[in-house]
């Protein structure tokens, strides 16, 4: 049996020669296999950069650099326009290979064809705006002409993870591409053929040659020589990688944003709606198998209600539909890779071991998929145990009972990370009281983590270990340029001029304060 009728694949596999040649790689040099997560079979093989392409990478987008950087704002807009078409047209062989590649269902899937198509949809219509030249208050009114301008950084290198591999390398390329940028861009080896059909359809929408570059390879190598020739750094992974590429980063003096680790709760208060809370707790802990850097490990649950949560929470999540077909129907697939399916695996006996209780859950199901897991409820979870404060990164979630608002925002709190949150409640205002003092760049507020991502003219990013910089937004577009000062002055000059006292100085300044004052500008 092919892997193709394993998957119920309607159409042909990707053509992964057509996609490998949108990547920088020595001709005849190392290749790798690409694996599915979903059967474990060879979907193609992809060509492996060395440090030599990349510096090839590089050479070309520097060379396009200027030529970009001129090219309208609204040019550049309507090809993001143009990408935003071509990306709904050819979702099905997108949602496709998302799927080969990170396991996830097909319903999870399209998040990340919505995601791309939002936010191409959102810069073409808001980048003119964010980046128009503003004027500012000049030192006097009338003489002292001052404008605000946003310049491109240059190239900016990204480097994007595998859990979500057409999402994270297309989306912040987008915001770079319309601010001016060019880009150098390393997916992760298992997002690889992904990455390439988004950026195959960039170039299909008009992106001219040179300005976006794809190289291959692992992290420590091709990602790290990415990063270290960027003149801006955008990165998406763990927080103790994180921490090496800000400090690198720092050391060259260039900025960078970073996407990092979470350890995210959701807090069902004693006034939810259960009917509500439920399955959008599911939706927390268990969307692309827990492999979501915004999904839930910890829920904390008001006592009040604790007792009518917890079944009604088990049972929907013992009935979760488990599969990996290329198509609709399934609430969880696989994880993506032996790796995290073992730290999945030595979370649960370690709590296990130490005294927690498995509610449901907490074994493999080979008999789906290679790296399948059941999605996983614990209870009487301790900080004795790995799972308490580390991030699982899968399908296993806690359970926590708390007495009211302060305890659970206090535990909320209790975590080095602080990239999202949830909170359910009748009363928004108090939902928003509570969302207030908790330490998250995003908290949802009777839903699970979707209404956050995709309000994309808001900010998006983590406080304390889960990252610095934010994409989404103007925060997202700006981030990839550098303000300009440009104040033009006439005839007055600002300092005293040669002859010119400062007794005589002084009064000019107060009378220049003056007019200041009476045209409303000081």
């Amino acid at each position: 049996m092919t892997v193709a009728s394993r998957l119920r694949l309607a159409d042909p596999l990707p053509d992964v020669d057509g996609l490998a040649a949108q990547a920088v790689a020595t001709p005849g040099g190392d290749v790798r296999d690409v694996l599915s997560p979903m059967t474990g079979d060879v979907v193609g093989r992809l060509p492996v950069s060395t440090v030599a392409d990349v510096d090839r990478a590089y050479a070309a987008a520097r060379a396009a650099a200027l030529d970009w950087a001129d090219v309208p704002v609204a040019e550049k807009a309507a090809l993001l326009r143009r990408f935003h078409d071509l990306v709904l047209t050819d979702r099905s062989p997108l949602l496709d290979l998302v799927q080969l590649e990170s396991g996830k269902t097909r319903l999870q899937a399209f998040e990340e064809v919505a995601d791309c198509a939002i936010v191409a949809r959102h810069y073409a219509a808001t980048a003119a705006k964010t980046l128009a030249p503003r004027r500012r208050r000049g030192v006097y009114p009338l003489l002292s002409q001052t404008i605000e301008k946003r310049l491109p950084k240059g190239v900016v290198g990204i480097v994007s993870p595998w859990n979500y591999p057409l999402s994270l390398s297309i989306t912040d390329a987008l915001a770079a591409l319309i601010a001016g940028n060019c880009v150098v861009l390393r997916p992760d080896p298992q997002g690889s053929l992904t990455a390439l059909a988004g950026v195959s359809l960039l170039r299909a929408a008009g992106l001219p040659a040179g300005v976006l570059q794809v190289v291959l390879g692992d992290g420590p190598s091709i990602g790290a020589a990415v990063l270290d020739r960027a003149d801006y750094v955008c990165f998406t992974g763990s927080t103790p990688v994180g921490r090496r590429v800000a400090a690198a980063a720092g050391e060259r003096l260039v900025g960078a944003s970073l996407e990092l680790g979470g350890k995210n709760a959701i807090y069902v208060a004693d006034d939810a709606d259960l009917d509500a809370a439920v399955p959008g707790a599911i939706r927390a802990c268990f969307s692309s198998a827990g492999q979501l850097c915004i999904s839930t490990e910890r829920v904390l649950v008001h006592e009040a209600v604790y007792d009518e949560f917890v079944p009604r929470f088990v049972s929907a999540v013992a009935g979760m539909r488990l599969g990996t077909a290329l198509e609709f129907g399934y609430d969880m697939g696989s994880l993506a890779s032996p790796e995290q399916l073992g730290r999945v695996e030595r979370h649960v006996a370690d709590a296990k071991e130490k005294g927690a209780t498995v509610l449901t859950g907490g074994r493999p199901r080979p008999d789906i998929g290679p790296f399948v897991y059941e999605p996983t409820v614990l209870a009487g979870v301790t900080p004795a145990m790995a799972c308490r404060d580390e991030e699982t990164f899968g399908p296993v979630v806690a359970l926590f009972p708390v007495a009211d608002d302060e305890a659970a925002i206090a535990l909320a709190n209790d975590t080095a990370y602080g990239l999202n949150a949830s909170v359910w409640t009748l009363d928004v205002a108090r939902g928003r009281r509570i969302a207030a003092r908790i330490r998250t760049g995003t908290v949802n507020i009777n839903e699970a983590y979707a209404a956050a991502w995709a309000s994309v003219a808001a900010p998006m990013g983590g406080m304390k270990a889960s990252g610095i910089g934010r994409r989404h937004g103007a925060e997202g577009l700006l981030r990839f340029t550098e303000s300009q000062n440009v104040t033009a002055q006439r005839v007055l000059p600002v300092a005293p001029a040669c002859g010119l006292g400062d007794e005589t100085f002084t009064k000019v300044l107060t009378g220049a304060l003056r007019v200041m004052k009476a045209l409303r500008l000081q």
